[in-house]
């Protein structure tokens, strides 16, 4: 890198600081590439199968833990949080209290964060490369292999609590991350210490056991897995414990102390969308697919795609208190095209004596 020679990297790592909040972003560290422990602590989740159905997981193996493998030349990785909050949203335990309305997880009642943090990390880079020239630099947000919550812990925005969120003392955990992965040798940040202590609420809150223990979650019965990366049936097993969850779940962050230091969005894009802060069941499950595509595109849940939808919130009716809507809803999809969702409908039937 022979313009970083040049550079006065603490001043340059200040203004980059600076630029990340007029951004939309609330902070923006700096850490090392190296995460040894984290990387042991992925083989063996992915050893013992705690991965479910996600399989891209096994498939991208280290590079997940090696961010220099993902973009040759990595030395410092650039994590990012934009606070994701919708303060305008119907309370959260409102909707999870009341089994007629589908709770969708609070990051996706707006717009799809992956584009939002990509433009603003984007334009954060562009404008680092016109103050001093080109440098190696790749913008990540999600979707590619990287342990965020490990480098942003080693940038010093949070700790991974035990529900293995990222915390964050001043914020709580209702933040995006993004990263910038980079061969400009800036100094890194001291990484977050830890300040869950014996605090464990997270743990017998999750409504399907999926916190097996403390830093270690079990995929496969986490119902945000469930109703966003599993692709099949939903367990039968579990569907009583999803109750009127349709898209994620959040009673892990609900109940952590820290979230009482949650700041409101301040980007436009997180604000409520289509009223799915509290949507009726039966509502939602009468759209059609031509519904779905043009009231979710631009919204993360799109990438679920309408079969999905449905059969989550086919699961949520059936959890619902027997009323004529409810069934009335359920046996207007009972021919439905999908074999997925006429499955689903007909248990959520069952669950109201409707069964055969």
């Amino acid at each position: 890198m022979t313009a970083a020679a040049c550079l006065d990297l603490r001043s340059l790592r200040r203004e980059l600081g600076e630029r990340a909040r007029a951004l939309g972003f609330d902070a923006l560290g700096v850490a090392g590439i190296d995460i040894p422990e984290d990387e042991r602590h992925l083989i063996r989740w992915l050893g013992e199968g705690l991965h479910g159905e996600m399989h891209y997981m096994k498939r991208h193996g280290l590079t997940r833990s090696r961010p220099q493998q993902l973009f040759p030349g990595t030395v410092r990785v650039l994590s990012a949080r934009m606070d994701y909050w919708p303060g305008d949203a119907r309370d959260a335990q409102t909707v999870l209290d009341d089994p007629q309305l589908g709770y969708v997880s609070r990051y996706a009642l707006g717009r799809d964060y992956h584009k939002t943090l990509r433009r603003a990390l984007a334009r954060l880079a562009t404008e680092l490369e016109q103050r001093i020239g080109p440098f190696g630099y790749r913008v990540c947000v999600d979707t590619a292999p990287v342990l965020e919550k490990a480098l942003a812990r080693d940038a010093g925005l949070g700790w991974i609590g035990k529900h293995t969120n990222l915390i964050a003392r001043d914020r709580g955990s209702w933040f995006f991350l993004g990263e910038i992965l980079t061969d400009l040798p800036l100094p890194p940040d001291e990484p977050a210490s830890a300040h869950c202590g014996s605090c464990q609420a997270c743990i017998p809150a999750c409504p399907t056991g999926a916190i097996v223990a403390p830093w270690r979650l079990d995929a496969r019965r986490c119902i945000s897995y469930l109703t966003i990366e599993h692709r099949s049936a939903i367990p039968e097993g579990l569907r009583k414990a999803i109750g009127n969850r349709i898209y994620g779940c959040d009673d892990c962050q609900l109940v952590c102390p820290w979230n009482k230091f949650a700041q409101a969005a301040a980007h436009p894009d997180f604000k409520v969308r289509h009223g799915l802060d509290a949507a009726s069941l039966p509502e939602l499950f009468r759209w059609s697919a031509a519904d779905f595509d043009q009231r979710m595109r631009g919204s993360a849940i799109y990438r679920i795609g309408f079969e999905r939808w449905s059969r989550n919130i086919a699961v949520a009716l059936g959890n619902a208190p027997t009323a004529p809507e409810v069934v009335r809803a359920l046996e207007e999809r009972r021919r439905d095209p999908s074999a997925l969702v006429r499955e689903h409908v007909e248990w959520a039937l069952q669950q109201h004596g409707m069964g055969g």
